[in-house]
């Protein structure tokens, strides 16, 4: 038997920087993490882990998460780690690892998770090389999993990916790291590439 294909999504964050809950704003037709969410969906994981903190009551009153396994992060402002120590005691005691991805960043091509899973399910650690250097999504398989168990705040993964050296398994995609939104400014930057925006540019 195939062993099960696992994402976990992070979207657990207070957006302190942006000052009101970056999952909710508006983008292609949905919301951030709504299009995050639909993009994750269409490349058939098995099992769908989404994190949530903050904002998590207005998160699951403006989406249907009903086929996603949602864990809420009662610690969000100690970090990703905090989420990911969380969301792997989810994950099937069966699957390989699991894909890591970010609830802000839909411009991740499915192409992209393809590839990242044909090279790496047989690697502790795998990430994305893009042209301007590592990024999400991130293969963490299963023996690593203690350690993210002893990381602590929002860059402790990177440091996992930052020690792997030869361990480390990287796929390379000729495209500059997808956005992920942290400020206003970086939202302004995603509408302007956004799908509307590539529509009203052609007409």
């Amino acid at each position: 038997m195939t062993a099960p294909v696992c994402a976990v999504i992070l979207a657990a964050g207070g957006s302190r920087r942006l000052g009101r809950p970056k999952q909710l704003l508006p983008y292609a037709g949905t919301t951030l993490l709504g299009a995050t969410l639909e993009n994750v969906r269409r490349l058939g994981f098995d099992q769908i882990i989404l994190t949530l903190g903050t904002a998590a009551d207005e998160v699951i009153a403006h989406h249907d998460l009903a086929d996603l396994t949602v864990v809420r992060n009662q610690v969000p402002e100690a970090g990703c780690s905090s989420s990911i120590r969380q969301a792997i005691r989810y994950v099937p005691a069966d699957a390989d690892g699991v894909v890591l991805l970010l609830g802000d960043q839909p411009g991740v091509a499915g192409s992209t998770v393809r590839s990242l899973l044909s090279a790496a399910r047989a690697a502790p650690l795998a990430a994305i090389r893009y042209r301007d250097g590592l990024g999400h999504p991130f293969w963490l398989g299963r023996e690593v999993f203690p350690m993210l168990d002893q990381l602590h705040g929002d860059k402790g993964v990177w440091k996992l990916i930052d020690a792997a050296g030869a361990q480390l398994v990287t796929v390379d995609v000729d495209d500059e790291t997808p956005l992920d939104v942290d400020t206003e400014d970086d939202y302004r930057r995603l509408l302007a590439r956004s799908p509307e925006a590539d529509a009203a540019r052609s007409r």
